[in-house]
């Protein structure tokens, strides 16, 4: 793979694209081309050489010079003029919808942030009501896409045109649970609960009823019970049936983060070191999730990082389990796992720019 490439975002102005500019500007392979940013841009704007990215989000303005970088207005003739190599879409699905095929038709690898292609199967995309759905370019382009979690599909992403960013509530889960159901360890007939919090960010920058401030202050709120998008995605990464797994996202009245505590019965009692041992050997070669144990983690641990934390408590009789995964939806839950995407596609270390 080339050391030297070319890459472009699309979406820069959400919480997300913020975090994936402050990434790719410090990454230290990224140094010798700056990564270009594209989105819509008002005339006037664009007449003075696009917005700086220090207007549209002031915290991005560091010595790194990441604030007088400039959003430009996007088209397909700026993305073949500056000749880029792997395209970031932190964009609503249905821009995703149109613009990735048009992305591949002319080469251009595509890391997409949004849910547009997470899902194989119809019956969970159903949620998202495309409107290309079922048709023929469609299909083309979803069986080609890779789900984008290294720590289960590292092999895949290495040589894929088209990554799909899994969602932030689908990373705490299925890394919680992947070691132990590979392992056969859980009875999935009595069901496996997943109780998932988050920060307001992981719902986008654009406000409403339920995510202002007069809302969720001092507030804790259950939402989308038995229809959260990113249920298909649990389904299909686990490989778990539907009627046993129950997953209930909640409102938490923070700025960032997701606890996700999950509730799991074996088929046998296991001992503290029997499931350590479990998740050590899965995990051995993915930096990018930490193991706590029996040390229950906490949203402060992993917030403003792009690590995923796990620990788990055995009941007395070593036939249950509560697990405990937290990590942060706007880094390890979207932009970071974006960039450890990238690299993974470009045979660079796992963890670099992300630690």
């Amino acid at each position: 793979m080339s050391q030297t490439i070319q890459t472009a975002v699309v979406g820069v102005t959400g919480y997300a694209g913020a975090e994936l500019a402050r990434l790719l500007v410090r990454h230290p392979r990224l140094r010798a081309k700056v990564p270009v940013f594209a989105g819509r841009v008002e005339a006037v704007d664009q007449e003075r050489g696009g917005i700086p990215l220090g207007e549209i989000h002031p915290e991005l303005t560091d010595s790194h010079g990441t604030g007088s970088l400039r959003l430009q207005s996007f088209s397909w003739e700026l993305i073949d003029d500056l000749d880029v190599d792997v395209l970031f879409m932190a964009t609503p699905h249905e821009w995703s919808r149109q613009a990735v095929p048009e992305a591949r038709k002319r080469g251009i690898r595509v890391i997409d942030l949004s849910g547009a292609w997470r899902l194989e199967q119809a019956e969970h995309r159903a949620v998202y009501k495309f409107d290309d759905e079922g048709s023929t370019a469609a299909l083309e382009m979803q069986s080609e896409a890779v789900y984008g979690m290294p720590e289960l599909h590292r092999e895949e992403i290495r040589e894929a045109g088209l990554v799909a960013n899994p969602g932030c509530y689908a990373t705490s889960v299925i890394l919680a649970l992947k070691p132990l159901l590979a392992a056969e360890l859980i009875d999935t007939g009595h069901g496996i609960v997943c109780d998932s919090k988050s920060g307001v960010s992981g719902a986008g920058k654009a406000a409403t009823a339920k995510t202002h401030f007069m809302h969720a202050a001092n507030n804790l709120s259950a939402y989308g019970v038995f229809t959260h998008r990113h249920t298909g995605e649990l389904l299909e990464q686990l490989g778990v049936a539907s009627e046993d797994l129950t997953f209930t996202p909640h409102l938490l009245p923070i700025p960032r983060g997701i606890l996700s505590t999950i509730y799991v019965r074996f088929h046998e009692a296991q001992s503290n070191a029997s499931i350590e041992a479990c998740y050590r050997r899965f995990y051995h070669e993915s930096p990018m999730v930490r193991l706590f144990g029996s040390t229950l983690p906490e949203i402060q641990f992993s917030v403003r990082t792009c690590y995923s934390d796990i620990g788990f408590h055995l009941s007395n009789d070593g036939r249950r389990a509560v697990i405990v995964s937290c990590l942060d939806n706007l880094l390890k839950g979207a932009a970071g796992q974006a960039v450890q995407n990238l690299n993974v596609m470009q045979g660079w270390g796992e963890a670099e720019g992300l630690e």
